[in-house]
């Protein structure tokens, strides 16, 4: 009888180890799909920045960013909030542009994310149209840092900085800081 007992007590231990080894597994994927999830919505929030801006539409593209967001574009401006991101979109500089044909294209984004804030990185191109050549050309070429964090509406853009790749130390650096290690609390440089 006693050899039953030991049997059914290390049959009970072995579901115990086995039960914990699944806890930590479903944890560990768990933790692994929130990563994924967060990195394809912070893909899909950047990629809405070319449609938005290019069809005129300045709430949509405002609303990228946090209430607070800064976008950064040296030497050209530095917008802060809603409205002022909103206000590039709707004057005259940025209406010249769509309306004489242009293209915001932002590559796929690399993405790291810690908790509630992200970072990312990638190119964009303004695409242009030379209705006298018949031909689009590629008026700027850039690095994109953006500082991103989690608000109760989703992932919203904290602060992009868009330099111009002209050969300067600053976009390359813009760049490098993708190399390292992130952890929450960065902030622009």
């Amino acid at each position: 009888m006693s050899d039953m007992a030991g049997d059914v007590a290390g049959d009970a231990a072995s579901l115990q180890r086995q039960l914990a080894e699944l806890r930590e597994t479903v944890a560990g994927l768990g933790a692994r799909l929130r990563t994924f999830e967060d990195q394809v919505a912070i893909s899909q929030l950047v990629a809405r920045y070319g449609p938005a801006v290019d069809s005129g539409s300045a709430t949509a593209a405002a609303e990228l960013w946090a209430e607070d967001g800064v976008f950064e574009v040296p030497p050209y401006a530095v917008w802060t909030g809603h409205d002022e991101i909103a206000g590039m979109v709707d004057g005259a500089g940025h209406q010249g542009l769509i309306m004489n044909g242009c293209a915001h294209v932002l590559t796929a984004p690399l993405v790291k994310v810690d908790g509630d804030e992200a970072r990312a990185w990638n190119y964009a191109l303004n695409i242009r149209w030379d209705a006298e050549r018949d031909r689009f050309w590629i008026a700027r070429a850039s690095a994109n840092s953006w500082w991103l964090r989690r608000e109760p509406a989703g992932w919203r853009v904290a602060h992009r900085v868009n330099r111009g790749l002209d050969g300067s130390p600053e976009p390359r650096a813009l760049f490098e800081a993708s190399t390292q290690p992130f952890r929450a609390g960065s902030q622009p440089a």
